[in-house]
């Protein structure tokens, strides 16, 4: 909540500074943002649920399962046209996150319910990606954001309310440095590249990029923290999940070229 509505505030001063203009033209523009922001509140809620019973590298696997739930809620509503390519490099992806993570895929009838709400969050993260696809044209992605990022604060402040847990009132040096830094680079730019993104590229393409996250995180815990190291088998899923996004790029591009070229034949 604290999170979000840092960043929201910093946009709304952004927007009446007179940047991340246009917004939403009308109120169903207006509508569509508010239930993405409800979509991502109950995302978030299931994710920092779920990994409390979890291990992350479990859930990193799970997430990787997004292209593929993009892939049939595509289908399913006719939003995008889901090429073999596509597919065939989401699949590779996963297949090399499940490599690197291999050895914390322990799952105990314990941990059922947080896989359960991960593939929940995982779902309505596809679900409020294609409602924003297809309703949130002509939009600054910034004004996006900030709508999109105070909307998903709103539930989480009334979670908030419900929590067991003590709050500090200080939490100290490193941890606001790491609230402004998820606030700033995890939600503010994050989220708005995310929204440039999803008016000017295919689905499946932007969603293939989820399978860098995991990487990059390995990465940045091998040269951080004490007791991770990389083994063998680490590089060995690193290289086939930047495969599978490279396949899925690469062919995507190759049946469009196809594509064109056979309307291009077709015509008189």
């Amino acid at each position: 909540a604290l999170r979000f509505t840092l960043a929201g505030v910093i946009l709304l001063v952004v927007w009446a500074l007179g940047w991340g203009r246009p917004g939403p033209r009308n109120r169903r523009e207006l509508s569509w943002l508010l239930v993405a922001g409800l979509f991502n509140a109950a995302g978030y809620a299931l994710i920092y649920a779920a990994e409390t019973r979890i291990p992350g590298g479990l859930a990193a696997v799970i997430f990787g399962t997004s292209p593929l739930i993009m892939s049939v809620l595509a289908i399913a509503t006719g939003a995008e046209r889901i090429s073999p390519g596509s597919f065939f490099g989401a699949v590779v992806a996963l297949t090399g996150i499940t490599v690197i993570f291999w050895d914390r895929l322990i799952v105990s009838s314990g941990q059922a319910a947080g896989v359960a709400m991960i593939v929940g969050s995982v779902f309505l993260s596809a679900l409020y990606t294609l409602l924003l696809k297809r309703h949130a044209h002509g939009q600054h992605p910034l004004a996006m954001t900030a709508i999109f990022l105070t909307t998903t604060s709103a539930p989480l402040w009334l979670l908030a309310l419900f929590e067991t847990r003590s709050t500090p009132v200080s939490a100290g040096a490193a941890p606001t440095i790491a609230l402004v830094y998820l606030a700033i680079f995890g939600s503010i730019i994050a989220f708005a590249s995310y929204f440039y993104l999803v008016k000017r590229v295919r689905i499946m393409t932007l969603t293939t990029l989820v399978f860098v996250q995991p990487v990059i995180a390995l990465t940045v815990d091998s040269i951080w923290e004490r007791g991770i190291v990389l083994v063998p088998r680490s590089y060995l899923g690193a290289a086939v999940t930047m495969a599978g996004v490279a396949a899925t790029v690469l062919l995507r591009a190759r049946d469009a070229t196809a594509t064109l070229e056979h309307s291009l034949q077709d015509r008189p």
